[in-house]
């Protein structure tokens, strides 16, 4: 079964190590994706998330952890039970990896690590690691309490192998992104970035999915504030108007391929508004 994961990491066209390493964990997170069907994860959760966007949807980032919410708010969830079935199917196709349930069940979201050291040894690689390679980590990360509102979809891939997920809708997963762009403590670019992408894809968020999360967490929390076009226009803008933009492209550019990185020159609040004026008229009050 290693021989699947060998094709696979020859569709890469890398060309140094830190585009190896990403492609090795993006192989890793489909397996993964695919062990959690056969532990039948996806009858309880659902995919969402940067990772999502790009193995669904082409976001043309790399993106880092597997993260999900569940469909029905669960405070008692743990990852072992799933872990049980996983770890056999990694090894089907050679990965003998080991899996940590981080989770603090004081915490509504719930951690735990995929780490392998054993797949990248069975590879012909060019770059990355040479004869000792290094541990790749996967971080897995749940939202066991999330906010009412979301839609859910059926989604079929063929890597590793057939199988199908649970995923949130572009319009849900959007609207949480634009929950993390006006509460999230601290500037991720990468959050601009998917912001970006979802404008030029004519994607509408799910204004409801956005107030129940705004009512459940960050500065407007217990405030029952109402969501509708003017008030997403002062916020995003606002928001826009406050960032250091040279900082934020900082923070994604290690994510991006070349052509796209030339592009982060453009980053400015005049840029930025030019895309929220583009967003506001299509979105459903």
């Amino acid at each position: 079964m290693i021989g699947i994961l060998r094709k696979r990491l020859e569709r890469y066209s890398v060309s140094e190590a830190k585009q190896e390493e990403q492609a090795l964990k993006e192989i890793l997170q489909e397996v993964a994706l695919y062990g959690l069907w056969r532990a039948d994860f996806f009858e309880v959760a659902a995919f969402q998330g940067g990772t999502c966007l790009r193995i669904l949807h082409g976001l043309p980032r790399f993106s880092e952890d597997l993260d999900f919410i569940l469909r029905t708010p669960d405070k008692e969830f743990r990852w072992n039970p799933f872990f049980e079935t996983l770890e056999p199917v990694m090894a089907e196709f050679g990965i003998r990896c080991e899996l940590v349930d981080r989770g603090n069940m004081d915490r509504a979201v719930r951690e735990a690590l995929l780490k392998d050291d054993s797949f990248a040894g069975q590879l012909n690689l060019s770059f990355f690691g040479g004869q000792n390679p290094r541990k790749l980590k996967i971080k897995l990360e749940i939202d066991t309490q999330p906010p009412e509102g979301s839609d859910f979809e059926y989604r079929y891939l063929d890597f590793p192998l057939d199988f199908e997920l649970c995923t949130q809708t572009l319009a849900s997963n959007f609207s949480l992104k634009i929950h993390a762009l006006l509460c999230r403590p601290y500037i991720k670019g990468r959050d601009w970035f998917d912001f970006s992408w979802y404008v030029a894809q004519n994607a509408t968020p799910n204004l409801l999915l956005l107030e129940n999360a705004l009512q459940q967490y960050g500065p407007w929390a217990g405030k029952h504030q109402s969501v509708d076009q003017e008030w997403l226009n002062t916020a995003l803008s606002d928001k826009i108007g406050s960032i250091d933009w040279s900082k934020a492209s900082q923070d994604v550019a290690p994510f991006l391929p070349p052509p796209f990185q030339q592009s982060l020159k453009l980053w400015s609040i005049q840029f930025f508004k030019a895309k929220l004026a583009t967003l506001i008229p299509r979105t459903i009050t």
